[in-house]
């Protein structure tokens, strides 16, 4: 596989934990450096730094930025950090994301007990965390990316290439689960934001794409109990593992030096333009080309392009969370009871 990676540099927060950390651990290994910018590191992640931390011991490195993303001025300082340490970034994530926590819930107002929203903050530190950070991040390296072209280093190629902004959204950016208003909300706008950024690829080179998992075997599902107990194993629900999303978001990135994708294709059988079909007609495969304002869903053993217009949503295994209708039912009965207010 062509290291189409190697000696760039890569953003990633988030990377103390989950995807985003399977995502720093892939482009290390691609020989990507990387600033992990997160609010603190698991033990998983520390290793990685360690083993990252010197030209002795790996041709690529990794550098931890602590970093609150819901700080505009931390945010700012991880382009700096990847100036400074590498001659700037090619390629950013803003991954860092939160799932309804009580401490930002919409079923938690600000002002209840279990809420860190104030209420005359004026903000959802959710949404501070899981869009509005994303956004900044974006138009930040947008502007890093264009003043690298402006002022290039000695270290610079001469041969233009894509610059890379990936996202993380969710299949929760297509339903709408009633648990976590804040968060649907915060998934949509990422989806619809990455779309709105398509024609800076084909203009200026910089591709801006996102990946959608469903359910993800991460901290963030196995250490939240109130997003653990929707899944319903038993019952057929199934773990992606965050390495699967990671290599996804990989190939987005450029990984391969592939301009396709393949992905599974709603189709009629023998359907022109769609690749091979199964028997029945309902599902076959494909291939996409990876350009800005594409955004893929990541199921079990299978990625599948998220349409714009008339998408089918999310299906298949990895995708579904059984015990949904069960969690809904306990807030409309909260509604019922008299004992929720503002």
């Amino acid at each position: 596989m062509p290291m189409s990676l190697a000696g760039k540099t890569a953003i990633v927060t988030g990377a103390g934990s989950g995807i985003n950390l399977a995502f720093a651990r892939l482009l290390l290994r691609r020989q990507c450096n990387v600033v992990i910018a997160d609010l603190a590191l698991r033990p998983e992640a520390e290793e990685v730094v360690a083993a990252h931390a010197s030209p002795s011991r790996s041709p690529a490195h990794a550098v931890f930025q602590k970093t609150d993303v819901r700080q505009w001025p931390q945010l700012e300082r991880m382009f700096h950090t990847a100036t400074q340490q590498f001659g700037g970034a090619d390629i950013v994530c803003p991954g860092a994301g939160v799932y309804e926590p009580p401490f930002s819930s919409f079923w938690h107002p600000p002002g209840s007990s279990a809420s860190h929203d104030l209420p005359d903050s004026d903000r959802y530190a959710l949404l501070d965390i899981n869009l509005t950070h994303p956004i900044r991040t974006t138009q930040l390296a947008i502007a890093h990316f264009l003043s690298k072209r402006r002022h290039p280093s000695s270290s610079t190629s001469s041969t233009p290439s894509t610059n890379h902004v990936v996202h993380i959204s969710s299949i929760a950016g297509q339903v709408t689960p009633l648990l976590a208003p804040l968060y649907n909300a915060s998934k949509h706008g990422v989806s619809g934001f990455v779309r709105t950024l398509a024609p800076l690829d084909r203009h200026h080179g910089i591709r801006v794409t996102a990946v959608a998992p469903g359910v993800i075997d991460t901290p963030l599902w196995r250490d939240n109990p109130e997003k653990l107990r929707l899944v319903n194993e038993a019952g057929g629900d199934k773990w992606v593992s965050a390495e699967e999303v990671a290599e996804v978001m990989g190939v987005l990135v450029g990984d391969g030096g592939r301009d396709e994708i393949e992905v599974v294709k709603d189709s009629a059988p023998g359907a022109e333009g769609t690749g091979s079909s199964s028997s029945d007609g309902q599902e076959g495969k494909g291939m996409v080309r990876i350009e800005g304002g594409l955004i893929l869903e990541i199921g079990k053993g299978r990625v599948r392009k998220v349409e714009q217009f008339n998408d089918a949503g999310p299906k298949g295994v990895g995708n579904t969370v059984g015990n949904m209708p069960l969690v809904d039912g306990e807030i409309l009965d909260m509604l019922g009871s008299g004992t929720w207010g503002v």
